[in-house]
């Protein structure tokens, strides 16, 4: 349950952050409401995640995969300039989120195995 609540805080926190722009520096009234009840949303929703899920790797997760996809919807919906570094460090970020997410995935069957060597 703790991957979905962490995607859904992601998604939210997506649509916060792309309410933010939408508002115009708080000038247009529902997408500046939006703002705070999708960060609420997303925290909450994270910290649920975090009742399951490592802090190093939730956040890791939570903050390099919305960084990656914010930084695609403002290319393509926004229409801000595109580069080969731009691209490269966007794809850097996703690999980075793999990395972590390869590394967290070894520490849970190490701790696993710790406890079932100390159940019996």
């Amino acid at each position: 349950m703790g991957w979905i609540f962490l995607f859904l805080g992601i998604i939210s926190e997506i649509l916060g952050t792309t309410s933010m722009k939408m508002s115009e520096g708080f000038t247009k009234f529902i997408p500046s409401i939006l703002i705070f009840v999708f960060y609420g949303l997303s925290l909450t929703l994270v910290t649920l995640a975090l009742k399951n899920i490592d802090v190093s790797i939730a956040y890791s997760i939570w903050s390099g995969l919305g960084t990656a996809i914010i930084a695609t919807i403002g290319i393509l919906w926004f229409k801000e300039s595109i580069s080969a570094i731009k691209i490269l460090s966007i794809l850097m970020i996703i690999v980075g989120v793999i990395g972590l997410n390869m590394s967290g995935g070894a520490h849970d069957q190490e701790k696993t195995l710790s406890q079932v060597k100390l159940d019996q």
